[in-house]
C-alpha cells in the first residue's frame, strides 16, 4: 500500500526556490562513509522475529547512503521494536541510539492539527472561523494591495491546504529568509511574524476552497492561531495540549545553528557532498551547508520545526486514536479528521488530505469509519527524512533519517523506504508478546 507522496520535495520548496539543491555535509564527512552493514545498531525487541526491519532496512540505507536512522514499530498499541542504524554523527562515530532525537521535518504539521483539532473540541476554535480574524496584530485593513480574498480563509482551508497558496504557481514563502525581511525592512532571516506580514501583501493563487495545494505557509498561519487561542506561544500551547498527553518527552522544537542544538539530535548529511551557500544569519560570513543555515527552521515551526524520537512519535500516533489508553481526539472528531474534504476538492483519487494527515480508506468499503483507514505524513528538508504511519491493521511505525538524496531521485527514494516498512511488517511470522512502551 504505497503512499500517495513525499509531501516535502525540499523542505516545501518549489523547484524554483531550489538554490540548486545540492549541499554538503553539516559535519563535514562524505555520505556514504557509513553505509548500513558497516556501522552500528542498537535494538530494542526480539532479533529473531524482526529481523525483517534489520534487513531491509540496512539494504535501502546502503543503497542511498544514509548514514543514521531509527525506526519504531507498534502493534495493538503496544511496542513491538525500536532499532537504531548507524551514525548520528560520522565524523565523531558517535552511533545513533534509541535516544537520539531527528528532524521530523513535515511530520510537524500532524501535530499542529492535532492541536487545533484540541482546541475545537474545547470550544476554543470553530472550522470555519475566519483565521485573519482571529490574529488581530496582522491587521488586512492595513495591508497595502493585499488580496480581499484574504479574509476568506477558515481555519479548515488552512488544515485541509486549500487556502488559496500554491507554491507551484508562485513561491514557497517559509524558505525566502532574505527577500522577506528585506521587503519589510527587518532583519534577516525573516521570522514567522514577518512572513505573515509580507504574504498579505501578495495575491492567493486561487479561491480559497477551489482545490487541494500543499501548504507550508497555511500551517505557519494555523501555529499563530494556536498562540492566539491559548495566550501561549506555539511550543509551550502544543506541549499542553498534545505532548504531554500523550507521554512524548523527546519532542523539541530544532534549532539552525549547530552550536544550539540538542545534545541528543543528531548530525545531518545532505546530498550530495561538495556545495554550500550562503548563510540565513547575517553574522556568518563564510557559506555554509543546506541543513547547517541554508533555511532558518526556527520560522519552520508549526509545519516543519519538531525534532523528536521514533518511539515518541508513535506515542503520539498511538495516543490520538486511543490504541494506548485514553484517545486523545473524540471519535467524531476522529471522523472529521478522516473525512474526505466536500467538493470541489475531495477528488477521486483512493487517498487524500484531511485534517493534517494524508488518508486512505478500504476502496471497496464505502461505508468504513475512522478506525479502517491509514493515516500518515511524510517530512523531508535537506539531510532530513521522516516518515510516520498509522495503518488500520493495529500497526503503527515511525522511520527517522539524517539523510535524503536529491530532489531528482526523492521519489524512489521515498517510495522504496514506504514499500520495505508494509513489506517486512508482511514477514512477521510472530509479534513479540512484550510492550517496549513500559
Amino acid at each position: 500500500m504505497p503512499l500517495a507522496r513525499w509531501d516535502d520535495r525540499l523542505g516545501g520548496m518549489n523547484l524554483r526556490f531550489q538554490f540548486s539543491f545540492v549541499a554538503t555535509l553539516l559535519c563535514g564527512a562524505a555520505v556514504g562513509s557509513a553505509a548500513a552493514d558497516e556501522t552500528p545498531s542498537s535494538s530494542a525487541g526480539s532479533p529473531s522475529s524482526m529481523e525483517a526491519y534489520d534487513r531491509l532496512v540496512g539494504e535501502w540505507m546502503k543503497k542511498w547512503n544514509v548514514p543514521g536512522g531509527q525506526i519504531a514499530v507498534v502493534r495493538g498499541g503496544r511496542l513491538m521494536l525500536v532499532r537504531a542504524y548507524g551514525w548520528a554523527n560520522v565524523e565523531e562515530q558517535k552511533p545513533v541510539t534509541n535516544d537520539s532525537q531527528f528532524r521530523i521535518a513535515s511530520v510537524s504539521k500532524s501535530i499542529t492539527a492535532v492541536a487545533v483539532l484540541r482546541l475545537v473540541e474545547a470550544g476554543k476554535l470553530d472550522f470555519e472561523a475566519k483565521a485573519f480574524e482571529l490574529l488581530p496584530q496582522f491587521p488586512l485593513s492595513s495591508t497595502q494591495g493585499g488580496d480581499p480574498r484574504l479574509t476568506q480563509i477558515t481555519i479548515r482551508q488552512l488544515l485541509t491546504h486549500t487556502a488559496g497558496w500554491d507554491r507551484d504557481k508562485s513561491f514557497d514563502p517559509m524558505f525566502i529568509p532574505f527577500k522577506a525581511a528585506e521587503a519589510l525592512g527587518a532583519s534577516p532571516p525573516a521570522d514567522t511574524a514577518t512572513i505573515i506580514r509580507y504574504m498579505q501583501r501578495q495575491p492567493l493563487d486561487f479561491d480559497p476552497g477551489q482545490k487541494y495545494a500543499y501548504s507550508n505557509f497555511g500551517y505557519c498561519l494555523l501555529g499563530r492561531v494556536i498562540e492566539q487561542a491559548t495566550g501561549k506561544s506555539y511550543a509551550d500551547a502544543v506541549r499542553e495540549l498534545v505532548l504531554e498527553p500523550c507521554g512524548a518527552p523527546s519532542f523539541e522544537l530544532g534549532r539552525t545553528r549547530l552550536v544550539e542544538r540538542s545534545p541528543r539530535e543528531v548530525c545531518y548529511y545532505a546530498q550530495p557532498a561538495g556545495e554550500r551557500t550562503r548563510s540565513v544569519f547575517p553574522d556568518v560570513s563564510d557559506q555554509v551547508a543546506w541543513p547547517d543555515g541554508g533555511f532558518y527552521l526556527e520560522a519552520l515551526d508549526a509545519h516543519g520545526g519538531w525534532i523528536a524520537t521514533a518511539p515518541d512519535l508513535l506515542r503520539f500516533a498511538t495516543a490520538v486514536e486511543g490504541s494506548r489508553g485514553q484517545p486523545l481526539l473524540k471519535a467524531e472528531t476522529l471522523s472529521l479528521m478522516t473525512a474526505r474534504p466536500p467538493a470541489p476538492v475531495s477528488g477521486q483519487g483512493p487517498t487524500h488530505y484531511g485534517l493534517g494527515w494524508m488518508i486512505r480508506y478500504p476502496e471497496k468499503n464505502k461505508d468504513a469509519d475512522w478506525r479502517q483507514s491509514t493515516w500518515w505524513h511524510t517530512g523531508s528538508l535537506p539531510g532530513t527524512a521522516a516518515l510516520l504511519v498509522r495503518t488500520h491493521k493495529e500497526l503503527a511505525w515511525a522511520a527517522l533519517f539524517n539523510s535524503r538524496p536529491p530532489y531528482e531521485k526523492l521519489k524512489e527514494f521515498a517510495g522504496e523506504l514506504d514499500a520495505l516498512m508494509w513489506k517486512a511488517a508482511g514477514q512477521i511470522k510472530q509479534w513479540p508478546e512484550h510492550d517496549l512502551f513500559q
